[in-house]
């Protein structure tokens, strides 16, 4: 049996029947196993994951009692062997058949037949297999031909028109390229640009974010230069966050959402180490992520703390120069990175974000010193988290003007899809008579 295949092949059945993520599923059993081509098992997960109704559409055609008579072991196997066959030039078809059969043999032994007809059929009707009817229903038709779940699509047709939809939903299944953040207290960007490329890495500057880095090459986590802390992981929107905070040196800076703390720290880096950041979430555990970072970068001025966002510290009322809201969202602005955020059901949890949203908005408004700045931002794409609850606050918290706002998106920044939005708390609030 390959391991390679075996190595996806489990990783796929952790996010299928255990609900776990893509990266974490993945990470832990490419650790486990060690495969000896990382790059190809990423790339039959992530294929896989992000063309899954497609997949599917095509196995309940082929299958005599439809996809809902399989379980998770045949399907996931069944799913690899029609990408491979269906997305992967350079795997030969037999590879792809036996190797699947070889995998039912294992994990599912008495549908090893089964799994055998379906590839064969596959290849015998692959060029006669058409996608659902656009005309009957352009929602089942997108739905499936991009692989996201029906209600994203609703959603996004309310906003977009289909030509610019389609560019958006065919840039969210497209692999991000790996994006770091420079230290600025240990190294500047040509320095470690030319250490990168001495390591062996392409590297070249990114295009959206002044501390940014794209880089191809394997083993980038390994390097010294990662353990000394230069760099950071970070997509080029996330990143953006900071810069639209524009934290100066000896600022009071809150961040309300820390964990798991990519943006406190890249705050930490704009002020030199200097000031001080109160770095709060409501887990304890994901806490400790943040003071590990930090103590591997440098940085001496977080304080962590646990604390339940929707409520107000009054200990804190005024206090900071610089707030920063970034809110727990939907996360539909970062499915090239994890692709079954595509496929969750829209549930009354996530209908009621919004609410959720404004109330961290507003108590954390509160933080915020007359003059100083409150940025409220998201990794998504859908206006009832983003512009309509920064307009909801703004109308009901008139000290506090509009600076700017941004919404980054995939295929036409070339980034994750963010939200930020910049207010400004006016300087006195007494007014003039």
């Amino acid at each position: 049996m390959d391991i390679n295949r075996k190595t996806a092949y489990l990783a796929l059945l952790d996010v299928e029947s255990k609900k776990a993520y893509s990266n974490l599923a993945l990470n832990h059993q490419i650790a486990v196993t060690r495969p000896s081509s990382q790059g190809f098992v990423r790339e039959i997960v992530y294929g896989v994951l992000e063309n899954k109704l497609t997949l599917d559409y095509y196995i309940d055609l082929l299958v005599k009692d439809g996809i809902k008579s399989l379980k998770y072991q045949e399907l996931t196997i069944l799913r690899m062997g029609i990408y491979q066959l269906g997305y992967m030039n350079s795997v030969p078809e037999y590879a792809a058949v036996n190797e699947s059969v070889s995998l039912a043999k294992r994990y599912c032994r008495y549908k090893a037949g089964l799994v055998n007809g379906v590839l064969r059929e596959y290849l015998n009707k692959k060029i006669q297999l058409r996608l659902p009817d656009r005309n009957e229903d352009e929602v089942r038709y997108l739905s499936v031909k991009y692989s996201y779940a029906p209600w994203i699509i609703e959603l996004w047709l309310e906003t977009y028109e289909v030509e610019f939809l389609e560019e958006l939903l065919a840039a969210g299944n497209v692999t991000p390229p790996t994006t770091i953040r420079l230290n600025w207290l240990k190294v500047m960007k040509d320095d470690l640009i030319a250490k990168l490329r001495e390591k062996g890495f392409a590297a070249e500057e990114g295009k959206v974010s002044q501390n940014a880095v794209h880089v191809k090459g394997s083993g980038l986590l390994d390097t010294e230069l990662y353990k000394m802390g230069m760099f950071t992981p970070q997509d080029e929107s996330s990143m953006l966050v900071a810069e639209k905070l524009d934290p100066k040196h000896g600022d009071v800076v809150i961040d309300v959402c820390a964990a798991p703390g990519g943006k406190t720290t890249a705050i930490a880096e704009r002020m030199n180490n200097t000031g001080t950041i109160i770095a709060s979430d409501i887990y304890r555990r994901k806490l400790d992520l943040i003071d590990r970072e930090a103590r591997r970068l440098g940085i001496t001025n977080i304080k962590t703390r646990s604390w339940d966002a929707t409520r107000v510290d009054s200990s804190l009322l005024q206090k900071a120069d610089r707030v920063l809201v970034d809110a727990p969202c939907s996360g539909l602005g970062v499915v090239r990175r994890k692709p079954e955020i595509k496929y969750k059901e829209r549930t009354s949890e996530m209908d009621l974000l919004p609410k959720k949203q404004l109330a961290i908005l507003s108590a954390s408004a509160g933080y915020v010193k007359p003059g100083g700045t409150l940025v409220y931002s998201t990794c998504t794409i859908n206006r009832e988290e983003n512009e309509e609850v920064t307009g909801a606050f703004l109308k009901k918290n008139p000290t506090f003007k509009l600076v700017e706002k941004t919404q980054l998106l995939p295929n036409v920044d070339g980034t994750d899809g963010f939200y930020i939005c910049v207010m400004k708390k006016e300087d006195s609030l007494i007014e003039n008579v």
